[in-house]
């Protein structure tokens, strides 16, 4: 399958979770069915517009993270990219939508959160184990 089409296709999925996570109040069926998620707005890096993506997320110890897995993918998620040039994000969870900096975790510290996420989430193991590279660990600060 062509790269473009694969995209055609992420996105196309992307839309239809976003739909139905608005839908319903942030609720969503299927293979989403009682997890964590959210709906990430960042300004693109290059084009600056907005990009929302939907991903699972981590509430621990009073702080809330994501994780730019790219479903382990050799290369980071353009979110990622997106809000390392503009750390000034927006989040929507459930109803509420809030204003956030996002910040990457580094060190010990982002491979005990890594842990965790793939403690609850056995995906996020696997994601790990897929790619060489360090999946990013990113702190939602609301601001």
């Amino acid at each position: 399958m062509s790269e473009a089409r694969d995209w055609d296709r992420v996105r196309n999925w992307n839309e239809q979770i976003i739909e139905e996570f608005r839908a319903n109040g942030g609720r969503l069926g299927g293979h989403f069915a009682g997890t964590p998620v959210l709906l990430l707005h960042t300004t693109g890096a290059k084009s600056g517009l907005e990009r929302v993506n939907p991903m699972l997320y981590l509430d621990l110890d009073g702080h809330r993270y994501v994780f730019a897995s790219a479903g382990g993918a050799d290369t980071h998620p353009d979110w990622y990219h997106n809000l390392v040039a503009h750390p000034e994000v927006t989040v929507e969870t459930g109803t509420e939508t809030y204003a956030a900096i996002a910040t990457p975790v580094t060190g010990e510290e982002s491979d005990r959160i890594y842990d965790e996420q793939a403690r609850r989430y056995a995906q996020f193991a696997r994601y790990e184990a897929m790619t060489n590279r360090l999946i990013p660990v990113v702190e939602l600060r609301r601001s």
